[in-house]
């Protein structure tokens, strides 16, 4: 099926790390062809396999802070360490404008500031885990973590999870088909809507 000549829409996914935003978003992209990702902009360097363009944009501090002057980015935000991530509006807008779905997985703050800007023409969801307990144990599995990061990302899912009634779905993956399939009838359902302009 090739996009139609309508604008498309906005769909964005918010979980914490580990409770399977990433397959959530690979699976939906695989099932509907109508739906694009959008590539970020980062200022950290690309690793070995990672594609300029595809995977991120991989932008200088200086860049990024030039397009962050230039009003470029429908948001961003900084991390540990210093390093930068963002949505660039032109990405997104050449996207919508042939009719795709473009696709979030982005940080909470960043995805209410998408929503707020895109209103009824984005669906929300947030993923969340079934128990701190449950996501503990995935990140300790990754077996990326040290004691002191995994505490930081502990922080910063409590933080994440305060922010969950904002949106407009909210899903537990405590079983990953039932909640894709969830997650699926969301957003057929958001797709087929008739779009107002």
């Amino acid at each position: 099926m090739t996009p139609s000549t309508k604008r498309g829409k906005v769909i964005i996914l918010v979980a914490p790390s580990g409770a399977g935003k990433t397959t959530m978003a690979q699976r939906l992209m695989a099932e509907f062809p109508d739906i694009r990702f959008s590539v970020s902009a980062t200022t950290r360097p690309p690793r070995p396999h990672e594609v300029h363009g595809q995977d991120y944009y991989f932008l200088t501090p200086e860049q990024f802070q030039e397009a962050i002057n230039r009003n470029e980015f429908l948001e961003w935000e900084e991390f540990y360490g210093g390093k930068r991530y963002g949505s660039l509006i032109s990405e997104v807008e050449n996207k919508l404008k042939k009719g795709y779905f473009v696709l979030f997985d982005i940080e909470v703050k960043g995805a209410l500031n998408v929503k707020a800007q895109y209103g009824d023409q984005a669906l929300a969801v947030f993923i969340r885990p079934p128990s701190d307990a449950v996501l503990v144990e995935r990140l300790k599995n990754r077996g990326t973590e040290n004691a002191e990061s995994l505490q930081l990302r502990l922080e910063r899912v409590r933080m994440e999870l305060s922010y969950a009634d904002r949106f407009d779905h909210v899903l537990v993956n405590d079983d990953l088909d039932r909640c894709y399939n969830e997650l699926r009838e969301l957003v057929t359902s958001f797709m087929n809507e008739t779009t107002t302009h």
